[in-house]
Formats: structure tokens, sequence, C-alpha cells
């Protein structure tokens, strides 16, 4: 799902973004949604949120909750059955 529709996106939700520096290059960062800065209910360029992280950009994709799970896993070092 792409980040266009703020109704889509809630605090929590596991996204990728693109930073403002980063636009020309297209580079995403994954992260976990804190806040929703842009007011609109919609925007065509991705809706901006600051993630839990501290990281501002747009959001280009929502990804789904059990990528979520696998990424933290993946992050905690614990391995995998």
């Amino acid at each position: 799902m792409d980040g266009r529709n703020r109704a889509d996106i809630k605090p929590g939700a596991h996204v990728q973004i693109v930073q403002k520096q980063d636009q020309h290059s297209g580079k995403m960062t994954e992260g976990i949604v804190a806040d929703l800065l842009t007011k609109s209910p919609t925007h065509p360029h991705g809706i901006k949120v600051r993630l839990t992280s501290g990281i501002v950009g747009r959001v280009k994709e929502i990804l789904p909750a059990g990528l979520r799970l696998q990424s933290a896993i993946r992050m905690s070092g614990v391995p995998r059955r």
C-alpha cells in the first residue's frame, strides 16, 4: 500500500520513507511511525511522518504487520528456526 492517504497511516505502523536528502536517489528508510506531520488527508508525494528514531520523511510504502515482526526478530539477533 502506498503512503498518500493519511487515513491509512497510524502511529505504530511499519513503513518505508524517503528522507528529503534522499529524494534524488530514492533511498528508502524503514521504521515505525511515531507522529504524522502532514495535516491534509492526502499528499501526492506521500504523507510526511516522524519515525520513532526521529527521522522525518514521506511514506512511500506501508509494510504488512508480519514484516514488522520479522524485522524485529532480525534486528534482535534471535536466530530463526
